[in-house]
Formats: structure tokens, C-alpha cells, sequence
């Protein structure tokens, strides 16, 4: 059983100019010298967490995390609304975390993540296939339209009550349309009261998706504070509804763009918001990758869950790809010993 690691703080933190008005906060943990892994938070909106982190071998590894555009202590803030949604795409965060693995000079890296990290790690490592060592994913979506249409609307089969109210957040003339569109216009709302109230029942509603899931946690969602929340849900909304700006079953269509990047997926069987078949389908065909569908778990995971990631996390510390044996690409690089 792999246990945690005493609490980690930052060694580093700064602020990355994207050259359009964005600045991307970041922070790095860990070993300076070790190998170099990046944190990938969901949401989208949700920010990178602040918690020390526990599960990263100090010694070994070099641990980067960021705030995604207009969120966390990324700027402008969505919350505020003159911050251009216009450049936050799908593309402008991948083109961040590229940009953000230059200005900290390393050639490869660890990504791991869950939820809508899952997505934009799979988009990146298609991109950038050459620039990613190993990925450990949870909670895994595509975001799809089929994927959103089901967190959205189908999932109302389980949570009618609630879903009932999370529709009735939007005009009475839109109730039949797309949902996720009209959340996007409320957002942009210039009243803040009406953009607080539209944040409120979103995340209500995503609230009440885990609600009954294993290890569910009460308010996951909603537990925060009003600007917070009025950022989470006006970038999910600007992004959902465009369907993340890619083509349907594109990530799954492209999967063979990831071969030979070791790859663990964990998932639990009883995610509601996003159900285990997509993970399923990612992982027909992909030699490199080995799912887990953890029994006892929903989209927040659990203990067994935990042990996974632990695991694929301390067991992919000590591999090293011939970059880092090239002596000209590895000046300062330290290895880990079992």
C-alpha cells in the first residue's frame, strides 16, 4: 500500500504571460531537479488546489500546477464580467500548457488529472504526443456533446426534483432548448445578482449529481465563494456549450496519437456524471494504457481510488525516458531509487 508523503508546499510560484491580456498563475513543488509532472484541474473553473500535496514523492518529483485561464488566482477573473471568454477555448489552454512547459524549460512531463482534466490532458497529449512521458487520469470524459447532453439532461432521470430546478434557472422560453447555451447567456449578464443566482443553481444541480454517488461530498461543488462560483460556472457554461470546440468522438477517434505514452485511467463504476463507457472505449485498442474501474467509487473516488493513482504515480517516478539519459538534455536532473 502506497501511503502519503508529509505535506509539500511550493518552492516556486509566478505568473506566465500568455501575450493577449491573460496571465496564467503557477507554482511548482517538490524536487527542482526532479522528474517534472503537471497537475491538470477540472471544472472547468475550478482552480488548481491550494493543499500541500501528499501524494507526490518530494524527493523524486517536480510537481507544477496552475490556474487555467480566468480562474484560481489566474487573470482577468471570470468573475469579473469584462474578462473576454472569446479567449478561452480548448485550444488557448492547451497552447497555455505548452507555452508554460517552455518558460519552465522541460522537455518532458508527467500529466495527471480527473474530470474535465482528462479532457484537456487527452487534447494536449494529441497534439503533443512527444512532450508527455506518462499520464495518470481519473473520472474520465471526452466531453462529447452526447457526454455533456447526459450530465445535463439525462442524468434528470436519476435527480428529477433537482433537475426540474436546475431547468427552471433559465427563461421559461428556453426551457426546451439548449440548456447549456442559455446558462452561458446568463453569465454573461452585466447584473451580478442574476449571474450569482444562474452560478447557484448550476451548481446545485452538479451538486445533487454526486449526491448519491459512494464517498459522495455534500456542496463539493457549491462550497465556495460567490466569485469563485460565478467563475466555475460561467467558463463550464462558455465551454460546454461549445462543445469544448471539438468534433464529436474526436479524442476517442485520435487515441492512437497517444501510443507509447504509459498511461494508467481509473474510474468509478458508479459515476454519475460521467459513466464509466467512455473510459471503456478509450481504452479498447490503446496497448499502452490500463484502466481500473474502481467498484466502490463515483466521480469524487474514494480510498481504492486514491490507492491507484498512488501507485501508478510512485511507480512511474523511477522511469526515465533516453531524454533524460542524454547527457546534453539532462544537466541537473536527479533520479529516484526504488
Amino acid at each position: 500500500m502506497v501511503d502519503f508523503y508529509p505535506p509539500t508546499g511550493p518552492y516556486d510560484s509566478g505568473y506566465l504571460d500568455t501575450g493577449d491580456g491573460n496571465r496564467i498563475y503557477y507554482e511548482q513543488l517538490g524536487n527542482p531537479k526532479g522528474k517534472p509532472a503537471l497537475n491538470v484541474h477540472g471544472g472547468p473553473g475550478a482552480g488548481a488546489t491550494r493543499r500541500p500535496t501528499r501524494a507526490w514523492d518530494p524527493e523524486c518529483y517536480r510537481i507544477i500546477r496552475f490556474d487555467q485561464r480566468n480562474c484560481g488566482r489566474s487573470t482577468p477573473h471570470a468573475s469579473d464580467p469584462a474578462a473576454d471568454m472569446s479567449l478561452n477555448t480548448t485550444q488557448h489552454l492547451i497552447d497555455d500548457m505548452e507555452r508554460l512547459r517552455e518558460h519552465l524549460g522541460i522537455e518532458r512531463w508527467l500529466l495527471n488529472g480527473a474530470s474535465w482534466g482528462s479532457t484537456l490532458i487527452l487534447a494536449y497529449a494529441q497534439q503533443h504526443p512527444e512532450r508527455v512521458s506518462e499520464m495518470v487520469i481519473q473520472a474520465i470524459t471526452t466531453s462529447r456533446r452526447s457526454e455533456l447532453d447526459w450530465l445535463y439532461r439525462g442524468a434528470g432521470n436519476f435527480q428529477p426534483e433537482a433537475w426540474d430546478r436546475f431547468r427552471d434557472g433559465v427563461p421559461e422560453d428556453e426551457r426546451d432548448g439548449d440548456l447549456l447555451a442559455a446558462y452561458a447567456r446568463l453569465m454573461e449578464n452585466p447584473d451580478r445578482a442574476v449571474r450569482a443566482k444562474a452560478a447557484a443553481d448550476w451548481l446545485t444541480w452538479e451538486d445533487a449529481v454526486i449526491s448519491n454517488e459512494p464517498n459522495g461530498i455534500p456542496g463539493m461543488y457549491s462550497d465556495r465563494d460567490v466569485d469563485a462560483q460565478i467563475a466555475f460556472v460561467r467558463i463550464c457554461a462558455h465551454i460546454f456549450s461549445h462543445g469544448a470546440w471539438l468534433e464529436e468522438d474526436q479524442l476517442l477517434r485520435n487515441a492512437h496519437k497517444l501510443a507509447g505514452i504509459p498511461t494508467v485511467l481509473a474510474h468509478g463504476r458508479h459515476d454519475m456524471g460521467c459513466p464509466p463507457q467512455t473510459a471503456w472505449e478509450l481504452a479498447k485498442g490503446w496497448p499502452d494504457v490500463r484502466l481500473h474501474i474502481v467498484e466502490d467509487s463515483g466521480h469524487t473516488g474514494g480510498e481504492v481510488m486514491g490507492q491507484i493513482v498512488r501507485t501508478a504515480i510512485e511507480d512511474f517516478k523511477n522511469r526515465w525516458h533516453p531524454i533524460y539519459d542524454n547527457p546534453r538534455s539532462s544537466a541537473g536532473i536527479s533520479r529516484c531509487t526504488a
